[in-house]
């Protein structure tokens, strides 16, 4: 049936839909609720007025549903459900058995029951904010201002403020709270090895040469509640920590020291950081320095020096060398001088050296004779002298 209205010379006719209800009016006063159909209101004066409203899953404005429980509260009980939440309380509305509104505290809010069943859950929170997993599944939690909705993942931890002060750690899950009255932030925490990278420090060391530095650190969260209250900015906090750490360090030793000591260094300032970061609540796990930068006239010398050294080097053992082939020389004439056997046969190996280079060659061993044979006559003499010696 369509909606419709107009009037004739004594009568206001007008129909009203299925889920509608009118409210008529006369001087301007409520009189009843007109339901579904036609009507003919008897108004030769023309003071009626008619105001149609939606019935269906719907709320009608809480300041005139009061007016007309004023005047007809018998008309108020049977079409209006009212709804209302104290100092501390969450009231969830369902519409036909599913939950569609929240009345926050101090609240109060009318529903039209005519053809709706309406039921309401009133929670307290003065014990607690947390809300129920049974709750919260009925909700639609995107759409809500008034709910604090946070994710705490496997290698987190979470820690809850109420109105700025810490109230509760939170374990990794879903946790849910009413955010009425108060105001709720939830500040999460990982848990893993952080990398930290303290880069291109500018650092005079105690010669007056200036270095940049780079560090590198791992640092892993302890105690949450102590990182809240000891830095607005861990992570800042820790750059400076190290930051002073590497310049006391490097300020305190020569160019030749730091080049040399490079595990020293690292060892301090290791040392240094791990005695100081407990206070912020993490451990240093890994610290160490990665690069040490020269001026560009220092490393253009550090250069040179190493090249100087590295011929120097070479000259050494080339001298060595020399000596040893010399003593060796030595070594070998003494022999050569006492057994003129060994002379011979020094002289038969410089003779293949050089027939393996040379294409012929011709001996000549002297006193008219020449050719091997010669060579080999002397050879025997040699060897004949020498035993008349020994007799």
């Amino acid at each position: 049936m369509g909606w419709f209205m107009y009037r004739s010379l004594f009568y206001l006719l007008l129909g009203v839909k299925d889920d509608e209800r009118a409210f008529l009016f006369r001087h301007g006063r409520f009189e009843r609720v007109l339901g579904p159909g036609r009507h003919a209101i008897f108004d030769p004066a023309r003071a009626c007025s008619i105001e149609t409203f939606k019935v269906v899953r719907t709320e009608f404005p809480a300041d005139r549903a009061s007016l007309i429980a004023a005047t007809s509260p018998q008309v108020a009980a049977e079409h209006f459900a009212v709804v209302r939440a104290g100092a501390n309380e969450i009231a969830i509305v369902s519409l036909d058995g599913e939950p569609r509104h929240v009345v926050l505290p101090f609240t109060t809010r009318v529903f039209w029951k005519t053809v709706t069943h309406v039921s309401a859950e009133v929670i307290d929170t003065t014990g607690s904010m947390r809300i129920e997993p049974r709750i919260v599944a009925q909700l639609d939690l995107a759409r809500m201002s008034s709910v604090l909705d946070a994710q705490v993942n496997a290698h987190e931890v979470g820690l809850l403020f109420v109105d700025g002060i810490l109230t509760e750690r939170l374990p990794p899950g879903r946790h849910t709270f009413w955010q009425v009255r108060h105001k709720l932030a939830v500040q999460k925490f990982d848990l893993r090895p952080q990398p930290i990278e303290v880069t291109a420090q500018e650092i005079l060391t105690k010669d007056r040469i200036g270095l940049r530095v780079t560090l590198t650190a791992f640092y892993r969260i302890l105690d949450p509640e102590k990182v809240v209250q000891a830095a607005a900015d861990l992570a800042t906090a820790l750059y400076r920590l190290v930051q002073f750490a590497v310049r006391e360090a490097i300020a305190t030793r020569t160019l030749d020291e730091i080049l040399a000591a490079r595990d020293a260094i690292d060892a301090e300032v290791r040392a240094f950081v791990g005695a100081h970061a407990p206070d912020l609540g993490v451990e240093v796990t890994e610290l160490g320095v990665k690069d040490v930068i020269l001026p560009g006239d220092v490393r253009a010398l550090l250069n040179k020096v190493v090249e100087a050294e590295r011929v120097a080097k070479a000259n050494l053992i080339r001298r060595q060398e020399e000596t040893a082939a010399t003593r060796s020389l030595l070594n070998t004439a003494k022999l050569m001088e006492s057994n003129p056997i060994l002379m011979r046969l020094k002289e038969l190996e410089a003779l293949e050296k050089l027939v393996e280079k040379v294409g012929r060659i011709d001996l000549h061993a002297g006193n008219g004779s020449s050719g091997f044979e010669a060579l080999l006559q002397n050879l025997y003499r040699m060897g004949a002298e020498k035993e008349g010696k020994e007799e």
